[in-house]
């Protein structure tokens, strides 16, 4: 097939995907903003409180990690500080709360693309919840028993907390998609780019065993590739295509959301909460190792799992 054939199919392929992204994010977007902006997340912060004392944090932070469970990780950032006085704060605190909302933030647009690809949103959203808190118990007691990152935290920021008018957020969101089709369509050159010349082959003989560790093989490992460096909307969005081709087994496609729930947009997140005073061993390295482990033992739990069952509560089976 001639290259400009490729390139031209791929590009189809992308805008199909992006149309199908946008009319899940853009409502989502809107009603979230609307939500938080009547105070509904405010009203239900108190049920998450108790949560909060689980994994040794204030419980005033529950309506923050709320926040970026509906809303995401710019919601919560500007919370932070304002709930609770950066004194009375520990590295070890901003470390545990950061790895709270790298698991499970933006749940509303990120599990519905995800769900998009195949995975039910119920076993995908408990499991990035379910994840997020046991990594922060098991965090809050290394670094209790080991004294680490006990003192004040030190952010290199304190973001602004001044909500935007509905012009600038309506302004916002449209530079956001349009960012959005730009990367995709990009992306997806950069990937057919990559296998032809066999270069992705070559990158991925380093990421691959890790991956395999995990359960993820073939070009699975690759899409996951993709969302742990770049984020759930591109990785799963790339997902979906394949999952529409029917190239990958529907296993392979859960595996590769889990552990993409788990670790995804490792830069630009990690950054964000580094920030903030986070410790880069807590919320990159140590986060990394749970994913691997954790989907792992998934993917054990699965075996053992017949075709009617994960098909009735892990996956929608095409009719």
């Amino acid at each position: 097939m001639p290259p400009f054939t490729d390139f031209s199919n791929n590009t189809l392929d992308s805008m199909r995907i992006y149309w199908v992204l946008v009319r899940i994010m853009v409502p989502i977007t809107i009603i979230t903003e609307v939500l938080s902006r009547a105070g509904a997340i405010e009203a239900i912060a108190p049920l998450f409180q108790p949560l909060m004392s689980v994994v040794g944090l204030p419980p005033e932070l529950g309506l923050a990690w709320l926040t970026a469970m509906i809303v995401g990780i710019w919601g919560a950032v500007p919370l932070v500080f304002t709930l609770v006085p950066i004194s009375s704060l520990s590295t070890a605190d901003v470390t545990v709360f950061s790895a709270l909302i790298l698991f499970a933030h933006g749940l509303p647009i990120e599990q519905k693309i995800i769900q998009m690809a195949g995975p039910g949103m119920a076993a995908t959203t408990v499991l990035r919840i379910a994840g997020g808190l046991l990594y922060a118990f098991l965090l809050h007691h290394v670094l209790l028993a080991t004294g680490w990152l006990q003192a004040p935290v030190a952010p290199a920021w304190t973001p602004m907390t001044a909500t935007p008018d509905w012009a600038v957020f309506f302004w916002g969101l449209g530079e956001t998609m349009v960012w959005m089709l730009v990367i995709l369509v990009v992306l997806s050159w950069a990937l057919l780019m990559l296998k032809t010349s066999g270069l992705l082959d070559r990158m991925m003989q380093f990421l691959s065993p890790v991956l395999r560790l995990a359960g993820i093989n073939g070009e699975a490992a690759h899409l996951t590739a993709v969302g742990l460096f770049l984020g759930i909307s591109y990785g799963a969005g790339l997902l979906i295509r394949e999952a529409q081709s029917e190239a990958l087994s529907p296993r392979q496609i859960f595996l590769s959301c889990v552990f993409m729930g788990f670790a995804h947009s490792v830069i630009e997140d990690t950054l964000i909460v580094m920030a903030l005073g986070a410790d880069i061993l807590g919320v990159l390295a140590g986060r990394l190792v749970f994913a691997i482990l954790a989907t792992a033992a998934i993917a054990a739990l699965l075996r053992y799992m017949d075709d009617e069952a994960f098909f009735a509560h892990m996956f929608r089976q095409k009719a």
